[in-house]
């Protein structure tokens, strides 16, 4: 791992297909692992949606305090969205808050758009991309047949969000290195928010690795105080 001067690129990941679909993601991600020499243990236990209580997952739960302020912006929008895909709303927010800090018109190097970060080819023709509605509409309900599809754990859908269904049977250790730190930043973030912290150590690790430039296009997106 390179300890100092790390390279910090937005870059597009693999395209996976599922059925006649085909969902690509992209992560804000350092060039190199975030750990020196092997990720953390990754078959370890995962905080799930029932773990997290189910009353998380209604609409009006609020989110967790540990979430930046442009994805605080989008609080009700994030509960509204949770509400109609069944989803605990700190779930949804953990992955706008890796996928785009809350920044609708994020677009990535592949094409990726919006708040969750989804292919133009999920989109009917005519559909507004970056609309925040459309957009969530089509990546929560992709995490939410991930969800289904892992059986409840979290970071598995997490992962299959990420690098595609395909990823969600497999030994954590078969993941590509991708889909690994995807897993270590987003599992941290919700297992934290799902237990009522205050902060998450995991999301300033995530904000200091690359996550604040990424942040700071979304503030001044929304027109947010620095």
């Amino acid at each position: 791992m390179r300890t100092q001067h790390a390279v910090i690129r937005l870059l597009p990941l693999e395209v996976f297909f599922l059925g006649g679909l085909a969902l690509g993601w992209t992560l804000f991600r350092l060039e190199e692992p975030l750990w020196a020499e092997a990720p953390p243990a990754l078959a370890g236990p995962v905080t799930s949606q029932a773990e997290a209580g189910e009353a998380a997952a209604l609409p009006g739960a609020g989110l967790a305090p540990v979430f930046t302020a442009e994805v605080q912006h989008w609080s009700a929008e994030i509960q509204r969205w949770a509400g109609a895909f069944s989803l605990d709303p700190n779930l949804v927010a953990t992955v706008m808050q890796i996928e785009s800090c809350g920044w609708p018109q994020a677009v990535s190097a592949s094409g990726a758009q919006g708040l969750f970060q989804v292919m133009p080819f999920h989109f009917a023709v005519g559909e507004a991309m970056q609309d925040p509605d459309t957009n969530a509409g089509r990546g929560l309900a992709y995490l939410a047949l991930g969800l289904q599809r892992a059986g409840g754990d979290v970071g598995r859908a997490l992962a299959g969000y990420n690098g595609g269904h395909s990823q969600i049977g497999k030994d954590p250790s078969l993941w590509p290195a991708q889909t690994q730190r995807y897993w270590y930043w987003g599992s941290g973030i919700y297992a934290e928010a799902a237990a009522g912290q205050p902060t998450s150590g995991r999301l300033e690790e995530w904000l200091a690795s690359g996550g604040a430039s990424l942040c700071a296009h979304a503030r001044q997106a929304l027109g947010l105080a620095p």
